[in-house]
């Protein structure tokens, strides 16, 4: 096996191929197992609702930024609705206001189809 192929001349080394491919996976499995995964979580609002429905998913929110996943801040409009999306703009807003002493903006509020979403994520200098 060759360790140091730019070296003048090239580092060269008689080992058991069967041994170096168990190392390498062995090496393999111990970095997946130390890396970080990330969820999204969803939480799915109307235009229209309450405000104790509001702040109770907002709770609900907060409470998976502080586990370390992100947010992803859905107004769903039916039928008539359409007709008014600055209010869900203005539900997001509000929802972003509640978040951000653990949460910032990843991406802004954006529209599609007939679906408004806002995505945050947890800020590691603004928790505890």
């Amino acid at each position: 096996m060759e360790i140091a192929p730019k070296a003048d001349p090239p580092v060269c080394k008689i080992i058991d191929f069967g041994k170096f491919k168990y190392e390498q996976q062995k090496k393999e499995k111990q970095q997946r197992k130390h890396q970080q995964t990330t969820a999204m979580k969803e939480i799915r609002f109307h235009p229209n609702t309450d405000t104790h429905d509001f702040d109770f998913k907002t709770r609900h929110a907060i409470e998976f930024l502080e586990e370390g996943n992100k947010v992803k801040a859905t107004v769903r409009f039916k039928g008539r609705e359409m007709a008014y999306t600055e209010k869900g703009a203005a539900l997001l807003k509000r929802f972003i206001e509640q978040v951000d002493e653990v949460a910032k903006v990843e991406t802004p509020i954006n529209m599609e189809g007939r679906f408004m979403h806002v995505i945050v994520v947890p800020d590691k200098s603004k928790q505890k």
